[in-house]
């Protein structure tokens, strides 16, 4: 009976042992530290500084009004720069809306060969490659990239610059706002120039019609079909182009 008592004593005695240090084990474990993100190794391999972060379960006291006693969410501690720790469910980290798409290089402005019968100073606009020319002469063009008319709205002629506007005010034609209107976008009847105006920083009128080369506050739609029939550059494109252009250049549009 003795020699029963004494092994059942030491089983206990064992496991009690295994489970406190299990436990110790358990309690002194560091935290799991992982980077902000899985970029972070290139990210350090480019010299970036990269701030560990600690991830733990936390339970939420309050979600949208009710309270939540049996549900744990999983929060991300990320640390700003000043050191002030900020706690964000990670389902709420995702972006808000998509990014836009980045201008395409060759529809950046450069000088390229160009041979060409018209003048110096000539504008020619060729819809089928969304590029403007502007003719400086010895075989050679300023070239920059263009939206142009969209499916139904293509137009091609030769007409001269009437007038030039720096900021222009937008006065949607009729026919346009009516068209609009049918799709359930009502435009205004006017709008004063500004960096929200869609004729951007500057315009030049062609003519009696109405069309114009204007800036864009939408960049990323250069080279695109994309307008109802006017040609538009980057703010800044058109910025450089309106202070080379005069009242009276011709303008070629193929």
């Amino acid at each position: 009976m003795m020699k029963k008592t004494l092994i059942l004593a030491t089983s206990l005695l064992v496991a009690f042992s295994s489970l406190a240090e299990a436990q110790d084990r358990y309690q002194n474990r560091p935290p799991v530290i992982i980077s902000p993100d899985l970029t972070a190794p290139w990210v350090t391999q480019l010299g970036g500084s990269v701030q560990p972060v600690v991830y733990r379960q936390q339970r939420a006291i309050d979600v949208q009004g009710e309270r939540a006693t049996r549900k744990q969410y999983l929060f991300q501690r990320r640390v700003k720069r000043s050191g002030t720790a900020v706690a964000q469910p990670v389902a709420m980290t995702r972006a808000q809306k998509p990014a836009q798409r980045q201008l395409d290089p060759r529809f950046l402005p450069q000088t390229v060969a160009y041979e060409t019968q018209e003048r110096p100073g000539t504008i020619v606009i060729d819809t089928n490659s969304r590029f403007l020319y502007l003719v400086t002469g010895n075989g050679q063009a300023r070239r920059y990239g263009v939206g142009v008319g969209k499916p139904g709205f293509e137009w091609a002629g030769v007409h001269k610059v009437t007038r030039k506007s720096e900021w222009p005010v937008w006065t949607p034609p009729s026919e346009m706002i009516a068209r609009e209107a049918t799709k359930g976008h009502y435009l205004p009847a006017s709008m004063e120039g500004g960096p929200a105006n869609p004729l951007g920083a500057r315009a030049m009128y062609l003519g009696s019609t109405l069309y114009r080369i204007h800036g864009t506050n939408a960049p990323w739609t250069i080279g695109f079909a994309v307008s109802s029939g006017c040609i538009r550059m980057r703010n800044e494109d058109v910025v450089d182009l309106y202070e080379r252009v005069k009242i009276g250049t011709k303008v070629l549009v193929i």
